[in-house]
């Protein structure tokens, strides 16, 4: 019998359908899955070999899983993904609350709609969909929300006392009888409130204002929770810990390239952007370094991490910078640069906890030199390294002529807002410079040529070969013995504050 004639009880006998829990229902499907092959989480990159199996071993013991990690470790979207191992649709005693099993009532509303009708109770099916319950721990939550509360003005009207079941107002845990139940951040709900937890995880049974009201809840519980040393908000109460029983650890992207793939899935780059700007993986690459840099920065709290949407912000901004400058321009098409990089720091600022050494430099500032410090590393994949150069006796250093032009008092500025063709006749100015790039990488084209041409210039500045300081509107490239004499170099204070500024900055944060 098809499921969309299946309408009462009756019917639902004659169709051979059994009960199954939500456990035994995620057990099933994920069986058949990895017997079929099948993706089992779509769109999680980096935890093939380590997350995953964990929690398909969970899934097949049966068991309640917390997922530990820090922030911006896809915790809460593989929550979200368990939802595809229920069966899609399920059948329901139609009006319950809770979501009942026809054929295992647990409500008194659907246990006496049962014996009235009989076969001819009214079923109805509910998608897996609607069988996913999310709430985000606060310290504002409530037993009565979570569990719920006897209402006063019920039990008035039915004239029932409290302990009646009838009369109570059932919170988010009952109603997600038969389905999924995610609390993120658990550590930040008070104990008193996990503690109301403790029987629901262990004996299946509910206690409201003193009364008990056994209540054998079909959940799968799924937590979220940074480590207990990180947050300073509460933590997980040792009862409650050892009733979920399994324990998950999450973690970074342990290479840049599944960095890169989460950051693609995950960047909402508009149509009309990805016509108007090209892009190239060394753009994709350094936005990667920069988180990198910053899990090992002295200045970065590492108990705070640092989340993946930092890259996913930092490369959305990178494009819109792009966009901004093409459209100021009226151009119809335009090239990625590292000044576009350059200018994403805002989406950096706000994804790092700094300790107070980087609190003393500035959240700014300290985003520069991360964005420096990713520039350097990459460098290297790209041009051979400046500091074995300084030391070349008998060969001379491949940037000698780019660095005498900078010596004979030269300058050139790269501003963010620059047209292409003013882009491209700066970066002509200095000799030498698309001599290297097209010695090292003849086949790129015309656009890719001048990117790593600014690339160049930036990455013999972060190695002391060339000087560059920040300008409102972009840097400046100069020598780098003349460059102590004037402005303050790239990552270091405003170039217009007065020097008894800079120390009282520094006192403020």
């Amino acid at each position: 019998m098809k499921q969309e004639s299946i309408r009462t009880l009756g019917q639902l006998r004659a169709s051979g359908y059994q009960p199954r829990s939500v456990k035994e229902e995620l057990r099933d499907n994920l069986i058949a899955k990895l017997q079929s092959k099948t993706e089992v989480f779509p769109g999680i990159y980096g935890y093939e070999e380590t997350v995953i199996p964990d929690l398909q071993r969970a899934i097949l013991a049966g068991h309640h899983i917390n997922l530990l990690g820090l922030r911006g470790q896809a915790k809460t979207r593989i929550a979200r993904l368990l939802v595809g191992l229920l069966d899609e649709y399920i059948p329901v005693v139609e009006g319950s609350e809770l979501n009942d099993d026809p054929m295992q009532p647990l409500s008194v509303f659907a246990k006496n709609l049962i014996a009235e009708h009989g076969d001819n109770t009214p079923v109805s099916w509910m998608h897996r969909d609607e069988r996913y319950t999310e709430k985000l721990a606060t310290p504002d939550v409530s037993v009565a929300d979570l569990i719920g509360d006897a209402d006063p003005i019920k039990a008035a009207t039915l004239k029932l006392p409290y302990s009646d079941e009838r009369v109570i107002h059932f919170g988010l845990i009952p109603r997600a009888h038969r389905g999924i139940f995610v609390i993120n951040e658990l550590p930040d709900l008070q104990p008193r409130i996990q503690v109301s937890l403790f029987n629901i995880l262990q004996e299946g049974d509910i206690q409201i204002r003193g009364f008990k009201v056994r209540l054998p809840l079909d959940l799968q519980f799924v937590f979220t929770a940074n480590p207990e040393d990180y947050t300073n908000r509460g933590s997980i109460v040792t009862p409650l810990k050892d009733r979920i029983d399994a324990q998950i650890i999450t973690h970074y992207p342990k290479s840049i390239e599944i960095g890169k793939r989460i950051t693609k899935q995950e960047a909402r780059i508009k149509e009309e952007q990805r016509g108007l700007v090209t892009t190239n993986e060394i753009v994709h690459d350094l936005v990667e370094q920069v988180a990198v840099e910053a899990r090992a920065s002295e200045f970065v709290d590492a108990k705070s991490g640092v989340s993946a949407r930092l890259t996913i912000s930092a490369y959305e901004q990178v494009i819109a910078g792009a966009e901004r400058r093409a459209l100021i321009n009226g151009e119809k098409k335009t090239y990625v640069r590292v000044g576009d990089f350059i200018s994403a720091v805002p989406a950096v600022t706000g994804k790092v906890e700094l300790v107070y050494e980087g609190e003393q430099e500035g959240a700014g500032i300290v985003a520069e030199k991360l964005m420096g410090k990713a520039i350097r590393t990459l460098f290297l994949n790209y041009f051979p390294d400046p500091d074995k150069a300084k030391k070349l006796k008998n060969r001379t250093s491949p940037y000698k002529t780019v660095q005498e032009w900078f010596g004979s008092g030269n300058t050139v500025d790269i501003l963010h807002d620059a047209s292409d063709s003013d882009y491209r006749s700066a970066l002509d100015k200095v000799p030498g410079l698309r001599d290297i790039v097209t010695e090292l990488h003849p086949n790129e084209d015309k656009e890719t040529t001048y990117f790593l041409m600014e690339f160049l210039l930036h990455g013999l500045a972060e190695y002391s070969l060339i000087s560059r300081n920040r300008l409102t509107a972009g840097a400046q490239f100069k020598d780098l013995l003349s460059s102590m004499f004037t402005m303050p170099s790239f990552g270091d204070d405003d170039d217009d504050e007065d020097e008894d500024e800079r120390p009282q900055r520094g006192r403020r944060r």
